[in-house]
């Protein structure tokens, strides 16, 4: 991440060099590059930019000529740098808030807060101040300017300085008791927008439910996600307090080069059935709000919910493998709906084994999420784990399930209800912690988080 204006880093350059070492190096100098195996681009951090720098900067610059060899060179990384920042840049601003429809990074922090004042202006001042420091943090610059004050305590806690923007993204949505009363806001609730109803089953936790604001910070470095959230809750003292916190992960870009569906801690791929974000109309009819659904404010917003989900993972492991995907409706190893060879294959709820037998248990985790298949959710969700539950000597890991759709009620909730009494998926889970949040519109160049409502 750049500092405060762009700061300068000098490797330590080794004095000696092979031709092949150097061949090697010359090589890297190519970045960024297209990757042979998914075809996409490969963007290089800074740091990685820096390290080549260091290691062959010296074998470099001699074998190039002198001086004016060595300004070139760092005219290449610098160029390097700005390319790789910009392929990394999810922008800020824009129509819809980003990290909504935006491909899922491989970390999330999220974070609920509760606010300390009953002062509308202070929380329009806290949006707009988060939202100068969002559109900061996620270009990749840290907070404030390089005229620091040696008596005051810096603009900007500082982790992040040198890392990539990492595709951070930041979204931003405000709970039902934010409508409470204390604002003079009630009247703009969205109707039915409320905490959702205890399913079947639901063993909540109170310090991981609900929150007047919901954060949630995604990005391709947990080190550059906490940053932004920590930062975030920095500005936030003396409005707005953490009421709870989760972070969670999924496997790397690096770990699977191809881009595949990633696994849940039980092994299974998550978020198959998810509709194509790359369609805007069916964006339009499951994700974004539109403003004839009222309230006016949520126009080109959308409804998040947020479920805990601990897995009885020490179970899980102990069950069979022909339980475990009768309990999906999945085959583990490709994802293909049972009896069917790739992961895409259509689900044929009908189809039976020739013993008359439906091939997907209707009772199973695929069959109930899908139902007639008229209804849909967009899933985004992360893996966690907590450490070890001293209570039960056993792990405290599971799915930080976050879900985005137009209505909260006819779709997750229509949904989870059947999960609730039938999914055979419960043996092996429970619910403990539950949230919503009503998601603002995206902001406009000189508006800020909420304006549509304030």
């Amino acid at each position: 991440m750049k500092g405060f204006k762009r700061q300068k880093e000098q490797g330590t350059p080794q004095h000696a060099q092979s031709h092949k070492e150097q061949a090697e190096l010359e090589k890297k100098d190519t970045l960024p590059a297209d990757d042979e195996l998914s075809g996409k681009s490969k963007s290089v951090s800074r740091r990685e930019l820096l390290k080549l720098a260091g290691v062959g900067g010296l074998g470099l610059l001699l074998g190039g000529g002198g001086v004016g060899a060595m300004l070139s060179a760092g005219q290449r990384l610098e160029s390097m740098m700005t390319e790789a920042d910009t392929q990394d840049v999810v922008p800020f601003y824009g129509k819809h808030q980003a990290g909504i429809v935006t491909p899922a990074q491989d970390f999330i922090c999220f974070a609920a807060f509760d606010l300390t004042t009953s002062d509308k202006a202070q929380v329009r001042s806290l949006f707009k101040a988060w939202t100068e420091a969002s559109a900061t943090m996620t270009s990749g610059t840290l907070i404030g300017t390089d005229n620091e004050n040696l008596n005051l305590p810096p603009s900007d806690t500082g982790e992040a300085a040198g890392l990539s923007p990492s595709r951070t993204t930041i979204t931003f949505g405000i709970g039902p008791s934010f409508f409470d009363g204390r604002y003079g806001l009630a009247g703009l609730k969205p109707a039915g927008f409320r905490e959702l109803p205890r399913f079947q089953g639901d063993a909540l936790d109170e310090q991981w439910c609900g929150g007047d604001i919901g954060v949630q910070v995604c990005a391709n470095d947990l080190q550059v996600a906490f940053h932004a959230l920590r930062n975030l809750a920095r500005i936030a003292r003396g409005t707005a307090v953490l009421r709870w916190t989760q972070e969670g992960f999924q496997r790397t870009a690096q770990a699977d080069l191809a881009g595949s569906t990633p696994r849940n801690l039980l092994g299974f791929k998550d978020g198959t059935g998810n509709p194509d974000t790359s369609k805007a109309d069916e964006m339009q009819r499951l994700v974004w709000t539109q403003s004839s659904d009222g309230p006016a404010w949520m126009g080109n917003g959308s409804y998040m919910a947020v479920r805990r989900v601990r897995m009885r993972i020490e179970v899980w492991d102990r069950s069979t493998l022909g339980d475990q995907e009768d309990t999906f409706g999945r085959h583990r190893s490709s994802g293909a709906p049972l009896g069917k060879a790739k992961e895409f294959d259509k689900l044929d709820l009908a189809a039976t084994s020739p013993k008359g037998k439906p091939l997907t248990p209707p009772t199973s985790h695929v069959a109930l999420a899908h139902g007639d298949g008229s209804m849909n959710i967009l899933r985004r969700s992360y893996s966690y784990s907590s450490g070890l539950d001293k209570q039960t000597g056993q792990l405290d890991a599971g799915l930080l399930f976050i879900s985005y759709q137009r209505d909260l009620f006819k779709q997750f909730v229509h949904i989870q209800e059947k999960l609730a009494r039938n999914d055979k998926l419960n043996e092996y889970i429970v619910h403990k912690g539950s949230a919503v949040f009503a998601c603002f519109p995206g902001v406009s160049q000189g508006g800020y988080i909420g304006d549509t409502l304030f």
